[in-house]
């Protein structure tokens, strides 16, 4: 895809940087945008799940069983089964292709290569991300989960889902997939009815799966390019675009505009609540994918990317 935005915009990277984290926080009362696995300060290292929900428009290719995470031309390792088949785990090096072209400089770079003009600035915020995740979030997870059984937190993670139905469900309509949205509005009704105000996912028993979009994704179905690869403290990776787009799907949450206090506040305790319930959750998926792999950073990244173009084109 290609970019429109490059090295010209370098010496407004900083102030860039904090508009969009102003717009991501202001747009916290989003209760987790329509791509769960993507919740919590390390949610772009959560490798994809076995199972996708049906897409509207039409089966895709599947992908390689076994990807290999690399970052830029440094080597990767690719984990899989020995040779002898025990299971035992295979490490693989790939080497990514030299580009023989590299084009002027000063140019966007090619299809196929992560866009990040900001890298030095966004390696120092993931690393804190990344001690923050260490020393706080997951110690308080740990503890959440000694006070809360799992199945209790897989049932407010379903209440927090089914809140987040309206950006999903614009945002299917927005991108013409009509199917889609009319999958939102039923599931929000089983699940507001037989699930008990969402807290069961009862609309899985009967075959409909949620969609997974999110404005960000709208801007990119409607031709809008991702920008530069961005990360500020305690969110989630994004693009410029994304961020953008968190902040529109924020504003549709209705949860945001009822309620005693500001919406602001509403939302900002939602998003720590449900943040704290998804490390909950994924305490030893996160754990094992660090110790997968060796650049995290370029891991994180490119598999962010890589997955956004994908959810686009379904």
């Amino acid at each position: 895809m290609p970019r429109v935005l490059t090295g010209r915009l370098g010496f407004v990277a900083a102030p860039l940087a904090v508009a969009i984290a102003m717009v991501a926080f202001s747009g916290c009362g989003s209760v987790s945008s329509a791509v769960k696995p993507e919740s919590s300060i390390l949610a772009g290292a959560q490798p994809p799940s076995a199972s996708t929900p049906p897409s509207d428009s039409g089966p895709l290719p599947s992908a390689s069983s076994e990807p290999v995470l690399t970052g830029g031309e440094s080597p990767a390792i690719e984990s899989g089964a020995g040779e002898n088949g025990d299971g035992a785990t295979a490490v693989k090096i790939a080497q990514a292709q030299t580009p023989q072209d590299k084009g002027e400089p000063g140019e966007p770079p090619a299809d196929d290569e992560d866009y990040d003009p900001w890298e030095k600035f966004n390696e120092k915020v993931f690393e804190f991300n990344r001690q923050a995740d260490r020393f706080v979030l997951k110690p308080v997870a740990k503890v959440y989960s000694v006070i809360l059984p799992e199945p209790f937190e897989v049932m407010i993670g379903n209440g927090f889902d089914n809140m987040a139905f309206v950006p999903r469900m614009v945002n299917s309509l927005l991108q013409g997939k009509f199917l889609g949205a009319t999958r939102e509005v039923s599931r929000f009704l089983i699940n507001s009815t037989l699930g008990i105000g969402g807290l069961f996912d009862a609309a899985k028993y009967y075959g409909i799966e949620k969609s997974r979009e999110d404005f960000g994704q709208t801007l990119g179905f409607w031709g809008v390019t991702p920008g530069p690869y961005l990360i500020v403290p305690f969110l989630e990776p994004m693009t410029v675009r994304d961020g953008v787009g968190r902040g529109v799907d924020a504003l549709m949450n209705p949860l945001s505009y009822f309620g005693p206090i500001p919406f602001i506040w509403t939302g900002l305790a939602l998003k720590l609540g449900e943040i704290v319930n998804d490390r909950a959750l994924n305490l030893d998926l996160f754990q094992g994918f660090e110790e997968s792999v060796v650049d995290l950073y370029s891991a994180v990244r490119h598999g962010y990317l890589r997955r956004r173009e994908q959810l686009i084109k379904e």
